[in-house]
């Protein structure tokens, strides 16, 4: 697959169907490898491997109506306490660039779940905000934070 800016992690893969597939160990089943999908196992395994993310914290392809329209939000943190939504994830693969698009994106999905960190990844690139909704900001963060570090709203 393409190189990235991510860790490197045990890797499972088969090929089924004629298709290589990934082992997504949030979902607990293989999928289909796609340069979205790489990026997403990289980023899932990251955050937990390297930034003590609690994996039963984290959702892959969460469900989510924005303006009646079903769509699927790529990756959803929740807070241990509530379970609210803390952080939402949008991937791209390695060779789309990150434009505002990409943020209009994460942004609708947001609109619904009110989540107070967003992040984006193509792999290459990462860019993560913290939403202060009492100050109506954007703060953009130089990276992710660690999961201890999170501030709660």
């Amino acid at each position: 697959m393409i190189p990235i800016n991510l860790p490197n992690f045990d890797i499972k893969v088969k090929r089924e169907g004629g298709r290589t597939q990934i082992h997504d160990f949030l979902r607990r089943r293989f999928v289909t490898l796609t340069p979205e999908e790489w990026v997403r196992q990289h980023f899932t395994h990251y955050l937990v491997e390297h930034l003590g993310y609690p994996a039963g914290l984290m959702a892959n392809e969460v469900k989510v109506s924005v303006g009646g329209v079903a769509r699927r939000c790529d990756t959803v943190v929740y807070a241990k306490a509530g379970g609210f939504p803390l952080m939402i994830i949008e991937y791209k693969a390695p060779e789309v660039a990150i434009t505002q698009q990409v943020f209009q994106q994460i942004a609708a999905y947001n609109s619904v779940l009110r989540a107070p960190y967003l992040v984006v990844s193509n792999g290459v690139r990462h860019y993560c905000m913290h939403m202060d909704y009492a100050a109506q900001r954007v703060e953009y963060l130089p990276a992710v934070p660690r999961h201890e570090e999170l501030v709660l709203e």
